[in-house]
């Protein structure tokens, strides 16, 4: 969350902020409602500090003998603590509307994030690996048919267990998926990143201290009957696995990876952008998540986006980076770094001139202090210092059934095998290509749908 403080001294640029994300906020509520709540504890410590002196001067008059001005005392003291407690009732009314209202107010965008309204206003950064294409088919079959096709998708069979948006990977398609998330650990190993292995239950508590909630409840699976979530993104419990400690500056910067299986209510689009496994409510992805002192937070995002591309570098994938405009910032994040990966399968009108779309993997984010404020992460600079805020920053490293589309269709070969990428063939067993599977049941037959 944003500082009060800083929403007091700095209002214009908290509404220019707020106008720039299209953020229903009224900060002039927000300080009218600050301002009482100010005036109500300078209230309250003047008439405290009345009610001390008053108190103070009850024995005195007794001693002194003066009972009539001891009996008005009593009464003067008994009439401050009423207003004293009418007083600190409504501030800490005041206060708890004021905390509420602070959790659905977004982060402040970084000077650099270009102005714009939505995706379309994006800033493409660069492009890497169009300059040595592969040669690929004269018409790439999208992922959903060529995987229904190799009988290693079953979207049908997902849809029967969990209901549409779920799905089961099978032979192949099963060992690509394992080979991808062991392969990205092993990568970001590298990177001197330290593996956790969080639950992926997740309470209200730490929902709300990287941002998840209030504001994307719909969004979220709740366990009824428990104060739990499904994880959204493993940046939740790593995050907060740290909420309310105080580390210290030799702990910094702290690198934490983690794969999960991660729950969200994808609506997505309507007709193709449904199909297959790009838009779905269950997806598995490695999340890269940082720590460190505020003056290196910046450096270390350059740092945290070049660890997310390596993955695709090393896998030999198409991709682009693009610097989100503040109407597309996610609502916890300061700045925002997407790459996205070519799937060159369907044409979606969004992709490069080879046609195809773009499918956004990472999300390389900068929260500066906005996470740490919600979940008390904080470190001390010197064992002797005060203690400050620290920043977070996270990455998927990457989302793994997107890239899995992507190499589904980019390495795709004439015949409609897949050719397996050489960094990922030792985690396959050495085999180096998809060539499909028999199919199961009825269908098998030919004999068409099953009664």
């Amino acid at each position: 969350m944003l500082d009060r403080k800083y929403i007091r001294e700095h209002p214009d640029e908290v509404r220019a902020a707020l106008e720039n994300r299209s953020a229903d906020v009224d900060v002039d509520e927000f300080l009218d409602m600050d301002e009482e709540w100010r005036e109500l504890k300078a209230q309250g410590d003047d008439l405290r500090h009345e009610r001390n002196e008053v108190s103070r001067s009850i024995g005195d008059l007794k001693q002194e003998g003066k009972e009539e001005e001891a009996q008005e005392a009593i009464e003067r003291s008994g009439a401050l603590k009423a207003e004293l407690e009418e007083v600190e009732e409504r501030a800490e009314e005041l206060d708890s509307e004021l905390e509420e209202r602070s959790l659905e107010i977004p982060n402040v965008p970084h000077e650099s994030v270009p102005v714009g309204e939505d995706e379309a206003d994006n800033e493409e950064i660069r492009r890497e690996g169009f300059d040595d294409l592969r040669d690929l088919p004269a018409e790439v079959v999208p992922h959903y048919d060529l995987g229904e096709e190799l009988e290693i998708i079953d979207e049908a069979r997902g849809a029967k267990v969990s209901g549409s948006g779920f799905y089961f990977l099978k032979g192949d398609g099963a060992r690509l998926e394992h080979a991808l998330i062991q392969f990205m650990l092993d990568v970001h190993r590298e990177q001197e990143y330290v593996d956790v292995f969080p639950p992926v239950p997740v309470d209200s508590e730490a929902m709300t201290g990287t941002g998840q909630l209030p504001k994307f409840a719909d969004d979220a699976y709740k366990i009824e009957g428990d104060d739990l979530w499904l994880c959204p993104t493993a940046e939740v419990p790593v995050t907060n696995m740290y909420a309310g400690d105080i580390l210290l500056r030799e702990d910094l910067p702290l690198k934490h990876q983690a794969y999960t299986p991660n729950f969200r209510r994808e609506a997505g689009e309507h007709g193709v952008a449904t199909r297959g496994i790009v838009r779905v409510h269950q997806f598995n992805k490695v999340e890269l998540v940082n720590f460190v002192e505020p003056e290196e937070s910046y450096d270390r995002l350059e740092g945290l986006l070049a660890e997310a591309e390596e993955v695709l570098q090393k896998l030999g994938l198409p991709y682009r980076i693009l610097n989100l405009c503040t109407g597309d910032l996610t609502f916890s994040s300061a700045k925002t770094y997407d790459i996205e990966v070519w799937a060159p399968g369907d044409d979606m009108n969004d992709g490069p001139e080879e046609g195809g779309r773009w499918l956004e993997v990472s999300s390389a984010s900068n929260f500066e202090d906005f996470q740490a404020r919600r979940a008390g992460l904080r470190y001390r600079p010197e064992r002797h210092e005060s203690t400050e805020y620290l920043h977070t920053l996270n990455a998927s490293g990457t989302a793994i059934g997107r890239v899995m589309v992507a190499i589904l269709e980019y390495y795709q070969n004439d015949d409609g095998t897949v050719t397996v990428p050489e960094v990922l063939r030792p985690y396959m067993g050495g085999q180096e290509v998809i060539e499909g599977h028999e199919p199961v049941g009825e269908s098998a037959l030919g004999s068409g749908e099953r009664e």
